[in-house]
């Protein structure tokens, strides 16, 4: 008896961890499988349809565009032109995506942000960036760097990250992600420009701050109900 109740429980702790493996895009079975919106013929994949294998051309793995600069004349000073599954479809379960980010001169910002389901690994091509990632509670560790053409740094899974241009001049960098969809939550935006807007008495007492700071960022909090 005890030994049946010892490999049950094995058997439980394997399943539950293969429930956690499956939270990330997942090996591929085949060479491709590329991802179309009509489903009328196709087989569906980790969230796209499949074209038939046999009807894949070049242009399925294909994409151009990275060499012209983002327009960052934004709030932020920042652009990000992202290359993922909705892009190359090509890309569909194998795991991986690519972006580009422009910074404007000094003061352009990739402000923090997460990427539920993915790594990120950036290379800095021209300017100097400010980086850095919070790790998660109870430490909140801040890890920061300044990079230079040539430099990479690692921002692991779901972390909040940022990049920071503290150079006179504009910054590029290029960047991989560990998904074909990796996603994006800006923080701030999260937060403060959700819709239906959050109640101000819950933002007021998260950030400790007075209400009436709280409306300045987000005018248009709403009550909660009932």
């Amino acid at each position: 008896m005890k030994r049946i109740h010892s490999i049950l429980v094995a058997f439980i702790l394997l399943a539950f961890a293969c429930s956690l493996a499956s939270a990330f895009d997942p090996s591929p079975l085949q060479d491709f499988c590329v991802a179309i919106n009509d489903n009328k013929d196709g087989v569906f994949v980790n969230g796209k349809f499949c074209k038939d294998p046999k009807l894949a051309v070049a242009d399925d793995f294909f994409f151009s565009g990275l060499n012209k600069p983002g327009n960052t004349s934004n709030l932020v000073g920042s652009n990000v032109t992202t290359v993922n599954v909705d892009q190359i479809p090509g890309l569909n379960t194998l795991g991986i995506s690519l972006v580009r980010i422009d910074f404007a001169p000094y003061g352009g910002l990739n402000p923090p942000h997460t990427h539920p389901r993915g790594t990120e690994i950036l290379l800095v091509v021209e300017g100097t960036l400010y980086v850095g990632f919070v790790t998660s509670n109870p430490d909140n560790r801040l890890f920061t760097k300044v990079l230079h053409p040539g430099d990479v740094f690692v921002f692991p899974i779901g972390l909040i990250h940022f990049q920071f241009n503290i150079g006179e001049t504009k910054a590029v960098a290029f960047a991989g992600l560990s998904s074909q969809n990796p996603g994006v939550i800006t923080i701030a935006n999260a937060v403060f420009g959700s819709n239906p807007p959050i109640n101000p008495d819950v933002l007021a007492k998260a950030f400790q701050l007075d209400k009436t700071v709280i409306s300045i960022f987000s005018p248009d909090s709403g009550q909660i109900n009932e």
